[in-house]
């Protein structure tokens, strides 16, 4: 995990293009909007100290995506707190790279930032989200139809799960 990097930018993008990365969103990212969306992440860096580190193999240094804490959206369960969110490229997938980095990103939540609690949502359909956030020790909060999401749209349902400080406290058992 580490921040952004001009470099990231191309395959950010394409990754962003990626119908399958992008089957649970409601459309496929253009060039424009993906670099809209790194200035974006990198300008909450600046602000808050933290935000979506871009993902890399250490190994190699191969760009694979992102993971880290963004602010949860007005409108929806745990608006105004922290979320853990991850994309990655689909290369990169079933291999635990986002239950890591998302594990280092909660960590460095709660350990570093000092959070009570972080948030993560998905559609519903998004299984393989919801498994990694359940191996993170999430657990769910409740249903909801996202407001940024047209009527309609198969990824409106959204499910939000929830960890609270005092759960991974317990998930690690005594010191």
């Amino acid at each position: 995990m580490r921040r952004w990097r001009d470099s990231d930018r191309d395959p950010y993008a394409a990754m962003n293009a990626d119908p399958e990365v992008m089957r649970y969103f409601p459309a496929t990212l253009d060039r424009a909007a993906s670099d809209a969306s790194v200035d974006v992440i990198e300008d909450r860096f600046e602000r808050q100290g933290f935000g979506l580190w871009a993902l890399e193999i250490g190994a190699t240094a191969e760009f694979i995506g992102f993971t880290g804490l963004n602010p949860m959206p007005d409108g929806v369960p745990g608006a105004g707190g922290m979320e853990v969110g991850w994309r990655l490229a689909q290369h990169s997938w079933h291999h635990g790279y986002a239950t890591e980095a998302a594990t280092a990103a909660v960590d460095i939540g709660f350990r570093a930032i000092g959070l009570d609690e972080i948030w993560s949502m998905t559609a519903v359909l998004n299984r393989p989200s919801q498994a990694v956030m359940q191996r993170l020790g999430m657990t769910p909060y409740g249903h909801f139809e996202h407001p940024a999401v047209p009527e309609g749209h198969r990824v409106r349902p959204h499910v939000v799960y929830r960890l609270q400080r005092r759960d991974t406290a317990a998930a690690a058992g005594p010191a």
